[in-house]
């Protein structure tokens, strides 16, 4: 998807060129309300436009697409942009690495971090979230051809390949499977495939995105976690006027099917509820 351009210099000053001639100003819209939100106080880095930072490497949520060299692109990327439509926004993204993306926001370099990050009690002390937009379990993947595990606690004795640095490596461990140590997703399926373990541990999105984009995979979901991970956009703690607005946004995106839509472009499924 292209690059928004940002433009909105013109537009502020003619519509403070009509504002004078008029001797009124246009009240500002209720959050979620459309073209109108644009004039809402929502401390904006830049008046018009929303900053959002992202990572640019972290495909399919916000990569570039053509091997790299085409526009950014990506699951989170089209939500954000559905979002400042919805508010009337134009949206400028700054590509910022992981390490440092947390730390821009403090310092006021951009609005929101759209970039899938999880929602959890430290987080939640320190920043705002949105809505949840993407919900996901943890999941068993296995060859396609094997029942034999249908349940975490079948992992009991058996082999599965996970990053040492992982949340899954622990959950893995913990129902007593014998790890086969890598370095990803990648190495982990390749084990799987060629038989050499018996499953590995996941994020159901991770291998939504495989399943979409490297199909058939002679592979298959054995089990999910009974609870599920959330990820949403991220904000300073004086941004409540526009974390209600992106709510109100969000909501009408899930309503009338964008949501949906976007989410089975990339993983097949609706993966936002």
């Amino acid at each position: 998807m292209p690059r928004r351009l940002i433009a909105v210099t013109a537009l502020v000053a003619a519509a403070a060129v009509l504002t004078a001639c008029s001797g009124s100003s246009t009240p500002a819209s209720t959050p979620g309300g459309g073209e109108g939100s644009a004039n809402a106080d929502f401390g904006l880095v830049q008046e018009g436009t929303l900053t959002v930072a992202t990572e640019g490497t972290y495909r399919p949520f916000s990569f570039h697409d053509d091997g790299g060299a085409g526009d950014l692109t990506g699951f989170d990327v089209e939500i954000i942009q559905a979002v400042a439509d919805k508010l009337g926004l134009e949206v400028k993204f700054q590509e910022t690495q992981w390490d440092a993306i947390f730390a821009g926001l403090d310092a006021g370099r951009f609005d929101v971090i759209a970039n899938q990050v999880s929602v959890n009690d430290e987080r939640e002390a320190k920043y705002l979230f949105s809505t949840p937009y993407t919900v996901s379990p943890g999941v068993i993947v296995v060859a396609d051809d094997d029942d034999s595990i249908s349940s975490f606690a079948d992992l009991d004795g058996k082999s599965t390949a996970q990053s040492l640095t992982s949340n899954w490596y622990e959950l893995a461990t913990d129902s007593g499977a014998k790890v086969e140590a890598v370095e990803g997703w990648a190495q982990a399926v390749e084990l799987l495939r060629q038989g050499r373990v018996d499953a590995t541990v996941n994020d159901k999105l991770t291998f939504l995105d495989y399943e979409t984009t490297n199909s058939p995979t002679g592979l298959k979901i054995a089990a999910e976690t009974d609870e599920a991970g959330a990820q949403a956009f991220v904000f300073t703690k004086d941004k409540e006027a526009l974390v209600e607005a992106v709510d109100g946004a969000l909501e009408e995106l899930r309503a009338d099917g964008t949501l949906a839509e976007i989410s089975d472009k990339y993983f097949g499924e609706d993966v936002t509820k």
